[in-house]
C-alpha cells in the first residue's frame, strides 16, 4: 500500500492507536458505567454532562479505530484486546459521584498523555492525518477533564 509513508511507519503508529483505543474505549466504557450508576443532590447536571461525554467518546472510538483501517492495519477490537492493551486501570465496584469522577479525571489524564505521546509520534513521521486526529481527540479530552474537574 503506497500512501506516501513507509509501511514500518504505518505499523508503528498503528499499533499506537490500537493501543490508544483500549484506553478510549475503557474510558468510553466508565463514563457510560458512571452515568448510569450516579446517584446524589447533582445527578441530574452530571448525568447530562457525562452522556455527552460517552457520546463524544462513542465517536471519538469510531475514529480512532477507522484511522488504524486507513492505515492498512486491523483493528484489535476484541474486549481479549483491549484488556491486554488497556493502561486504564478498571474500577469494579459503584462509587460515589466524587470518586466516580476522581477515577474518571485520572482515566482522562492517562489518555491525553497517551495521545499526545502518540501525535508526537505522528509528527515525526508526517503522518499528518493522524496528527490531525489526535488533535481533535486532545481537545474533547481535555475539555471533558475540564468539565469533571469543575464538577468535583
Amino acid at each position: 500500500m503506497d500512501i506516501g509513508m513507509a509501511a514500518e511507519s504505518r505499523q508503528t503508529i498503528g499499533e499506537g492507536l490500537n493501543g490508544l483505543l483500549a484506553d478510549l474505549y475503557a474510558t468510553y466504557v466508565m463514563t457510560q458505567n458512571l452515568h448510569w450508576n450516579l446517584t446524589g443532590k447533582e445527578f441530574f447536571s452530571l448525568h447530562v454532562m457525562l452522556e455527552k461525554q460517552y457520546e463524544g467518546l462513542a465517536e471519538i472510538v469510531d475514529e480512532v479505530a477507522e484511522r488504524v483501517r486507513a492505515l492498512g492495519l486491523y483493528v484489535n477490537g476484541s474486549l481479549d484486546c483491549f484488556q491486554k492493551h488497556c493502561t486504564i486501570k478498571e474500577c469494579k465496584q459503584v462509587l460515589t459521584a466524587s470518586d466516580g469522577l476522581q477515577h474518571l479525571l485520572q482515566a482522562l489524564g492517562v489518555v491525553v498523555k497517551r495521545a499526545r505521546t502518540l501525535g508526537n509520534m505522528a509528527d515525526e513521521k508526517s503522518d499528518h492525518a493522524t496528527v490531525d486526529l489526535i488533535g481533535r481527540l486532545l481537545n474533547h479530552l481535555e475539555k471533558s477533564a475540564w468539565m469533571v474537574r469543575s464538577s468535583l
